[in-house]
């Protein structure tokens, strides 16, 4: 009988450089070729890759938006006519009258303003109340503000330019070549200019704060 082939086994592989070995020697059924450190670099860059890739496409989303917002600025700031007065109308329903010098999705700045007040007299006789409007000029209330005012735009209503011949308009005029050295705040009581008919729909109220060349009742 021929024994040559009792007991025999297939020779074990020959061990690999890496190939890592139990305690007894042995290879471990679950031993495999590592990676590399080249292929672990090149899953870490990868990643990162992923990230800078995300975040560079929302700075653009960032810049696009901005720049459209500032574009629609643009147009609507061409839209000012720096050779007229403008009327800038709030939605408390106040008014002011001057010139817009900045506007933006943020904020509108207006100087040389002015602003509408009206009063009544006549509610006790037989006759009947007359509502006179005058045109007040900002600067000699109690607080004294600068003739410059910043309006958040979201309080804006809407703004529009005047026209010249528009007694709103003509009555600035008076004012300014009858008080060619600027208003001049005083402890008495002079006449305002008076724009009886150029709309009392969206004219300011006063309550009679005197020491000015007009009426100065904060608006």
């Amino acid at each position: 009988m021929d024994f040559s082939s009792r007991n025999t086994q297939p020779a074990p592989a020959a061990p690999r450089a890496g190939d890592s070995f139990s305690p007894d020697g042995h290879m471990p059924k679950s031993a495999g070729p590592k990676r590399s450190a080249s292929s672990k670099m090149k899953g870490a860059w990868g990643k990162r890759g992923v990230g800078v890739m995300l975040i560079v496409v929302a700075l653009l989303l960032a810049a696009v938006v901005g720049i459209l917002l500032t574009a629609g600025d643009k147009k609507e700031a061409n839209l000012v006519d720096s050779t007229k007065l403008q009327a800038v109308f709030l939605q408390n329903d106040q008014v002011y009258f001057g010139h817009i010098l900045e506007l933006n999705n943020q904020y509108l700045v207006l100087s040389d303003i002015y602003y509408l007040q009206t009063s009544g007299t006549g509610t006790n006789t037989n006759t009947s109340t007359n509502n006179n409007v005058s045109l007040v000029k900002l600067g000699c209330e109690l607080h004294k503000p600068y003739d410059r005012m910043v309006v958040n735009r979201g309080e804006v209503e809407f703004w529009e330019n005047l026209q010249a011949d528009g007694q709103v308009a003509k009555a600035v005029d008076s004012f300014v070549k009858e008080n060619p050295n600027g208003q001049q705040c005083s402890n008495t009581t002079n006449s305002t200019q008076n724009v009886q008919g150029a709309g009392t729909g969206s004219a300011t109220t006063g309550t009679g704060n005197t020491g000015s060349n007009s009426s100065t009742t904060t608006p």
